[in-house]
């Protein structure tokens, strides 16, 4: 697998309301809705081959998509794996641990927020052909002070994905990257 490089750096941190809010689908009418389309379109591209020009993808090792307000209805906190059984058939997706974000990110349920993380089937999500750890954070209070916490907690090469530019100016006073919402939109094909 090539090197991370900057544009794919080792965790993304997603301020989901303005992902979802960047798009004109109803997303206004069913927010907790737009959380699980959000989660299936990240999911499914995780899940889908390079296209293209024929290189291998190099993909984040951990996406942690930070839900507030109704949308935390979406989907429980926790990291999110795919199902083989019943689960959310909306999302394709199943919770296999519990987070909860009280001032700072707790995130429990096998995740190491610190970097001591296994990615799916046990690989390390550095390995070749590991799947990235894919999270749900629910804010208890203001979003954005749940994405500057785990934009902290995710240490170097973390890239936040937002069009706030309160929030970018935030979280690149402590080193972190961003790209806008629409950027990840058009990467993930939402």
């Amino acid at each position: 697998m090539p090197a991370r490089t900057e544009e794919y750096p080792r965790t993304w941190v997603l301020d989901a309301a303005n992902v979802i809010g960047a798009g004109a689908d109803g997303w206004w009418r069913d927010r907790p809705g737009a959380a699980r389309r959000l989660l299936a379109a990240i999911s499914a591209w995780i899940d889908s081959p390079p296209g293209g020009s024929g290189s291998p993808r190099v993909l984040p090792t951990r996406i942690v998509v930070v839900l507030e307000g109704a949308a935390r209805a979406g989907h429980p906190a926790g990291p999110v794996t795919r199902s083989t059984g019943p689960g959310d058939a909306s999302t394709g997706s199943d919770v296999t641990g519990s987070a909860d974000v009280t001032g700072g990110v707790d995130v429990t349920g096998g995740v190491d927020v610190t970097g001591g993380v296994v990615g799916a089937g046990g690989k390390s999500p550095t390995a070749p052909g590991a799947r990235p750890i894919l999270e749900v954070v629910h804010a208890s209070g203001h979003g954005d002070d749940a994405i500057v916490a785990a934009a902290r907690e995710a240490g170097p090469e973390v890239l936040v994905t937002t069009s706030d530019r309160a929030l970018a100016e935030r979280v690149r006073a402590f080193g972190a990257r961003t790209h806008g919402a629409r950027w990840l939109r058009d990467t993930i094909g939402l």
